[in-house]
């Protein structure tokens, strides 16, 4: 019986192991970038529009560097080093990147933006580098499992649904919702009411 049982969850085992990318320490200290906004935890989650279906989530963590944590994501720049689906550098201008990158004609990014202290922002981020790679698809489960159990972020269960992890970040106090949409002339934001960000939830 245990052999039959190893057989049918090898493969769901090794399909959980994403490759490793490791940027060498030079690069790394090159890229890092330490905003001047307090410290703060993003949940990016891209929303497949119409019908609402939740195709990628992300972790923008600002805390003594700013890093994303973008599990399974395929997003990549040669001024952004990357380990283990951690990526430094993230500038601004990098940060517009990544938005532009996902937002398309029915694909819509949500930024929820929650103000967190320094150590919680530490704590996250280690916790992301501590994670190691994702394989493809598992992004939800990768990002609810490093925030999951951290003090505030009670309300964030491990699930593998990014517009589950959406609705658990919509009932955090101080959530910031700010909607990213493609337009002909660009890339527009705009902050939501509550009742506005209940669309996506």
């Amino acid at each position: 019986m245990k052999r039959v049982l190893l057989a049918l969850f090898l493969p769901l085992l090794l399909a959980a192991c994403g490759k490793s990318v490791w940027a060498p320490d030079e690069a790394v200290a090159r890229a890092r970038y330490v905003s001047n906004e307090p410290p703060s935890i993003s949940l990016f989650t891209v929303i497949r529009t119409p019908g609402v279906e939740g195709a990628h989530s992300g972790i923008l963590i600002n805390g003594s560097q700013r890093v994303l944590f973008d599990p399974a994501g395929n997003f990549s720049n040669p001024a952004v080093p990357e380990r283990n689906d951690v990526l430094f550098g993230i500038t601004p201008t990098m940060l517009n990147y990544y938005v532009d990158f996902h937002a398309r004609e029915h694909f819509d990014v949500i930024e929820q933006k929650v103000p967190v202290s320094a150590a919680v922002a530490e704590m996250v981020m280690q916790r992301a580098m501590d994670n190691g790679p994702a394989s493809s698809a598992l992004c939800g489960r990768n990002v609810s499992n490093v925030l999951a159990g951290v003090p505030g972020f009670e309300s964030v269960k491990s699930t593998f649904f990014p517009r589950t992890i959406l609705r658990d970040f919509a009932v955090m106090p101080g959530v910031v919702t700010t909607r990213y949409i493609q337009t002909p002339t660009g890339i527009q934001a705009t902050v939501l009411t509550p009742e506005e960000a209940q669309y996506y939830q």
